[in-house]
């Protein structure tokens, strides 16, 4: 991100979030107020998409890790969950059609640029902020997570439910574990989806081609890819802080799950779905 601004990436998965409503009706992932969020309409959302066709490999993803993390969060409450913190908001509109309303509390995490950016576009677009959304901006560079959260009144005690989407890869390892190991920390148990990426060199060369050319451009924008996993490196370290429940999705299970008719053509590696689970301390 560049100083004081709102981060670029993340309008960049709103409108791969809104061109899923209309390119493809939303049928993995449907969001009512994806396009009113972002300010656009389906024709100028067409126009866009027709200018990159190269993007609908990464709108279908980024369709799917929703609807992924969206039907964990529905069972986890079942089993439990009190609570969710959205990392790295951007303009996800959970929080303004959850089903649950004031039974899930919810706290919106981001960069104060980011949040300041969406504020003004639910204003801008007349969705209410409902009672349940707490908004926690957090400066990491000034506060650690759990400061922040603190700070929003976020309740360490309660069960609670992490969605982290779009942010892992441009973090440092150092700060990945690290908001983990918080996660991890909770004492009644918590649930984590997040959204990663195979390294570079373990790519395909059309897909390792693409990849380099997305890299680019994201650097461009002063948000570069900077963090990989190995997917049974990665288990086994959640295996280590403390989590016992690790699914996770590569390419092939991605696609077999939500878009069957593509699953024999599906990449063996590239961009993963991960859902983690701690149980509570007795």
């Amino acid at each position: 991100m560049h100083l004081g601004e709102p981060s670029r990436t993340a309008r960049a998965a709103a409108f791969h979030r809104a061109a899923h409503q209309v390119l493809e009706q939303g049928r993995i992932f449907a969001d009512p107020l994806a396009l009113r969020i972002l300010g656009v309409d389906a024709d100028t959302v067409v126009r866009e998409a027709e200018q990159r066709p190269s993007g609908r490999r990464m709108r279908i993803f980024i369709a799917a890790r929703a609807r992924f993390a969206e039907d964990a969060l529905a069972a986890a409450v079942e089993r439990g969950v009190r609570q969710l913190v959205v990392l790295g908001a951007g303009l996800d509109t959970y929080a303004y059609r959850s089903p649950f309303r004031g039974r899930l509390p919810v706290f919106e995490v981001d960069h104060p640029a980011t949040q300041a950016w969406k504020r003004q576009r639910l204003a801008e677009a007349a969705i209410p902020l409902p009672a349940w959304l707490t908004f926690a901006p957090i400066d990491f560079e000034r506060q650690t997570l759990a400061g922040g959260l603190r700070a929003a009144g976020f309740d360490a005690a309660q069960q609670t439910f992490f969605t982290w989407l779009g942010v892992v890869p441009y973090l440092t390892e150092e700060a990945v574990w690290s908001t983990l190991g918080f996660i991890a920390s909770l004492p009644n148990g918590a649930h984590v989806v997040f959204d990663y990426s195979d390294p570079p060199s373990s790519l395909s060369p059309e897909m390792r081609a693409m990849h380099e050319r997305r890299a680019e451009h994201v650097a461009g924008l002063g948000e570069p890819f900077t963090t990989y996993f190995e997917s049974e490196k990665l288990r086994a370290r959640l295996m280590d802080l403390g989590f016992r429940e690790v699914e996770d999705l590569g390419p092939p299970q991605i696609a077999s799950r939500y878009f069957p008719d593509r699953a024999a053509s599906a990449p063996s590696r590239g961009g993963h779905i991960l859902r983690a689970t701690t149980f509570p301390n007795k």
